[in-house]
């Protein structure tokens, strides 16, 4: 006997009915908050910031800890000044959730980059007062841009990192509060250090004297006179008439030591150390940290070298005067 053809027209219509049933109950269980399961996370879930260099993104990295992720630009050991932006950076900053930069001029390739690139940006700088750049140079009068080397400013960078990162992560506001804090105090807690070390120095000592003039607002903050042979590293040879003005300087003052950058040749102000009969007293650092097992890995850690560098070259016997 056949089978009657309004059967299979009704076991289609309930098979129909069922599956309907069963499509709506799975989408019901994966996408209605709190009956499916939780969403997965993963590190890349995290908001991503591209900063244009390794120091800040120390900065970024210390008050973002682990829900940003973070990525420089420049690596370990770079100079900043003169860096060109290849294709690949402006994929990276096209990807990225936020673009940090320090501004003042530090980045001058900045705006195009991110104009380029379309994404949202911050800059450190905001709300510090600039030093501008001394000398006859085609500098001259322009903001020096190394205000990080500032503990006032540094935490003004802080702040400015804070806001930032609450604005791109809500959810992440105390948590980057509480960061943000305990970050300060280490930096407060080494610029008290360094300041109690010079202190006691004689005015003769009290001067710092590099190869880059990188270190006003850090001259400014511990009241040290200031000389340096070439204003930003676009130049890094140095002059005759730059190093004997420098060695003018260092004999009038009997200024007991001088140093140079670590992303620059320290060839010039070598020559000015034999000349003036001052000590060659080692590497500063400023526009770069070092790889994880360098001397700088951290901004921290920049900071107190650079401290502990300068004390020893300025006071090498340790005495107070």
């Amino acid at each position: 006997m056949s089978e009657d053809p309004r059967n299979n027209s009704r076991h289609k219509r309930r098979n129909w009915a069922i599956s309907t049933l069963a499509l709506t109950a799975l989408l019901i269980f994966l996408f209605i908050p709190g009956i499916g399961p939780p969403p997965r996370t993963e590190a890349g879930d995290n908001p991503t910031v591209l900063t244009t260099f390794t120091v800040i993104a120390d900065m970024v990295r210390q008050v973002g800890g682990d829900r940003i992720e973070v990525n420089s630009i420049t690596k370990p050991g770079s100079e900043i000044h003169g860096y060109e932006p290849t294709p690949g950076d402006l994929r990276r900053a096209a990807d990225a959730d936020l673009v940090v930069e320090n501004g003042m001029n530090l980045e001058r390739w900045f705006e195009q980059f991110i104009g380029d690139a379309r994404t949202r940006s911050v800059t450190l700088t905001e709300g510090i007062t600039p030093i501008p750049i001394a000398g006859q140079s085609e500098y001259a009068g322009k903001p020096n841009p190394h205000a990080w080397m500032s503990i006032a400013n540094a935490k003004i960078y802080v702040e400015n990192i804070r806001v930032a990162l609450t604005d791109l992560d809500p959810d992440g506001a105390d948590y980057f509060a509480e960061n943000a804090a305990r970050y300060t105090r280490q930096i407060d807690a080494i610029g008290q250090k360094v300041d109690r070390q010079l202190d006691s120095l004689p005015t003769n000592r009290r001067a710092l004297v590099t190869c880059e003039g990188a270190f006003s607002y850090l001259a400014r903050d511990f009241e040290l006179s200031e000389a340096f042979l070439w204003p930003v590293n676009a130049e890094q040879e140095g002059t005759p008439q730059q190093i004997a003005g420098v060695v003018d300087f260092v004999r009038a003052r009997d200024v007991p030591a001088v140093f140079c950058e670590s992303t620059v040749s320290d060839k010039a102000q070598r020559r000015v150390a034999r000349e003036s009969g001052a000590d060659f007293a080692g590497v500063l650092y400023v526009d770069s940290l070092s790889l994880a097992d360098g001397p700088v890995p951290t901004y921290l850690d920049l900071l107190s070298r650079n401290g502990d560098t300068i004390v020893a070259g300025l006071n090498p016997d340790g005495s107070e005067q």
